[in-house]
């Protein structure tokens, strides 16, 4: 029990130590516009400025530049719709209802984005039922959430989360999957352990999200480098995950049919021989190898060799149908890690031994999943 809530209590400081910048640029960035629109602007309560920056910096990651820019507008629009029809009509249940309607509409006929029309419908309900008594003009309430969305956008600049940090992070989840489906799967072939390869399988299935978020993370590191000069000079270093990024998913896709296709060789009569799991096993360490490099910042030149060098051994013959297959997805496997250090692709095609011709003649490679 006290294991169980030690790990708990682990798990919640790491999540906490996750979110703690983006706690501190909220926190921050909130009191800062209120400053600034208090002592620069002189208004007297600004409720959109800080409204603006935590809606700005709670945006999806990647996305902050254009998901700001619509805040801005859509609140902009919400306001002054609000502010006008409001100074004509009063405030009530049915004005309420009006005001929203023709914000919304005038926010789709305009752009039609989700924050855009959202915060312009959201904007004008606080216009009518909220502020509807507020001396603030539309104008200044506009330039609350101007004020709000640029200093969110400092606040990125000014106390930005790593890039590399968060590409090399969600990067060694994907790497760290797929290495393990291949020892898995090793280690199944050798002890003829169908159980292993089902756990090797329902590894790789429940890959996706960490390939998803690897993604976000690479563009929300993009984000922050393009937008923060403290990490311009990560640039190259998150270029390299950036290459990385389609061949890993095109690995891991590769794997979950060889960990299918490794569950059903082992219920075959002629199952898969030991030297095969000894290559599953060279290229699982490998992808621990690429994933080292790349976090250290260096090309992944060690781990392009040991996939080189794997890629040029030759295969047994007469493997079976599933055995057959198993060799054909590593292959696929093989070169997609070469080109997730950097090789081209007619490197990485021409470091694959020749298949002899009776391989050549029986059926190719499944299709990923």
């Amino acid at each position: 029990m006290r294991t169980r809530l030690g790990e708990h209590a682990r798990a919640r400081r790491e999540a906490f130590a996750v979110v703690a910048p983006s706690i501190a640029q909220a926190a921050v960035g909130a009191g800062l516009a209120w400053t600034i629109a208090v002592n620069v602007l002189g208004h007297s309560r600004p409720f959109f400025a800080p409204i603006a920056v935590l809606i700005g910096l709670g945006v999806g990651l990647g996305q902050r530049l254009r998901r700001v820019a619509e805040l801005v507008v859509g609140v902009s629009l919400g306001v002054g719709v609000g502010d006008l029809l409001v100074a004509w009509i009063g405030s009530g249940p049915w004005q309420i209802a009006l005001v929203v309607a023709l914000a919304m509409t005038t926010a789709v006929l305009l752009d039609g984005g989700a924050l855009f029309v959202g915060q312009a419908g959201s904007s004008a309900v606080l216009v009518a039922a909220l502020l509807p008594g507020d001396d603030s003009g539309g104008l200044d309430r506009m330039l609350d959430a101007l004020t709000g969305g640029l200093v969110a956008i400092a606040a990125v600049a000014l106390l930005p989360a790593s890039p590399f940090y968060l590409a090399a992070r969600h990067a060694s989840t994907v790497l760290d999957a797929l290495s393990t489906v291949l020892e898995r799967a090793a280690q199944a072939i050798e002890s003829r352990d169908a159980d292993l390869a089902a756990e090797a399988l329902e590894e790789a299935r429940g890959t996706q999200h960490a390939i998803e978020e690897f993604q976000q993370a690479l563009a929300t590191g993009k984000e922050i480098a393009t937008i923060s000069p403290l990490h311009w000079h990560r640039r190259p270093r998150l270029a390299r995950y950036e290459r990385a990024a389609v061949p890993m998913d095109h690995a891991m896709r590769n794997a979950r049919v060889l960990a299918r296709r490794t569950l059903a060789a082992l219920g075959e009569a002629d199952p898969p021989s030991a030297s095969l799991a000894e290559s599953l096993r060279e290229v699982s360490e490998a992808a621990l190898l690429l994933h080292l490099e790349l976090a250290a910042g260096r090309e992944p030149e060690l781990a392009r060799q040991a996939l080189a060098a794997v890629a040029a051994r030759q295969r047994p013959e007469r493997l079976g149908f599933s055995a057959d297959v198993i060799v054909a997805q590593l292959r696929s496997i093989v070169v997609d890690l070469m080109l997730a250090t950097g090789a081209e692709p007619e490197e990485a095609g021409a470091a694959l031994a020749p298949l002899d011709s009776r391989t050549r003649d029986r059926k190719g490679p499944e299709q990923p999943e």
